[in-house]
């Protein structure tokens, strides 16, 4: 019976594992909301910055990128 408890106890593995990557790309969503929507002068255009918001960190990538010249 010690062998199996042993052997049970080698055995197990645990992981942790951490969302900072999501609270950050949250928050980041949340702050790029908040600067295009106040910027929007219409319903429209405020839905467009939602849309913004959404995929900013795409824009920022391309963006750097292109700068980078790579």
């Amino acid at each position: 019976m010690n062998e199996e408890k042993t052997y049970d106890c080698k055995n197990r593995h645990h992981h942790q594992q951490s969302a900072s990557g999501g609270a950050v790309y949250g928050l980041g969503l949340i702050g790029a909301a908040i600067y295009f929507i106040s910027h929007a002068t219409s319903f429209w255009f405020g839905v467009l910055a939602f849309l913004k918001a959404i995929v900013w960190p795409a824009i920022l990538v391309y963006e750097a990128l292109r700068a980078l010249g790579a």
